[in-house]
């Protein structure tokens, strides 16, 4: 699977948050990619051309969410390291639930999600696979399980890296980087 801004978002967040935040912040991720399965398996071919309308707005939300979290996140990395605390000792203004609602979020305006399973749906559509509420719900299930241990994956390897690199500066190092990759992608996302 490839590892775009929203992985690479969940590896730093799984660095420098606790593990209940990170794995929140994956299911969050999961849980659009199982809904955008539902509604690419029964919108079928309608999607194409509804999403081709809006393609360029979600591009230009996307690269703003994404420039957005990535500065949050270089001044947070920052902040932390300057002020000499501790991962114990730092404060817990992520919650599980707005780490949810926030990969959530980035998720459902990432077009490449919605590229991807606009295809499923173009791709199901065209070879006349019939969309009952059993396939359906069998399709759904196993995108969200797939997206789920991807993310789980992504989230727990951040979180292995940020126990290997317990050190203040192998956490800003890590973080830094996790950011200003993000930055990059939303660079290459303008231009594609």
């Amino acid at each position: 699977m490839p590892l775009g801004a929203v992985g690479t978002y969940l590896v730093g967040l799984g660095v420098r948050e606790r593990i209940a935040v990170a794995t929140a912040a994956a299911l969050g991720v999961a849980s659009v990619d199982g809904g955008y399965a539902v509604i690419a398996v029964l919108g079928g071919t309608g999607l194409q051309g509804v999403l081709s309308e809006v393609s360029d707005w979600l591009k230009w939300i996307a690269v703003s969410v994404l420039v957005v979290i990535a500065i949050r996140t270089l001044l947070l990395t920052v902040r932390r390291y300057r002020g000499h605390r501790d991962a114990v000792d730092r404060p817990r203004d992520l919650t599980p639930v707005r780490a949810y609602g926030s990969l959530a979020a980035l998720t459902a305006v990432n077009p490449a999600t919605l590229i991807t399973f606009a295809a499923v749906a173009v791709g199901r559509s065209s070879t006349g696979v019939t969309s009952t509420p059993p396939a359906v719900a069998l399709f759904a299930i196993g995108a969200f399980a797939a997206s789920a241990v991807w993310q789980l994956l992504l989230t727990g390897g951040g979180n292995l890296l940020g126990r290997i690199f317990t050190g203040r500066r192998g956490q800003l190092g890590i973080s830094a980087c996790s950011a200003l990759i993000m930055l990059g992608l939303s660079v290459g996302l303008l231009l594609n």
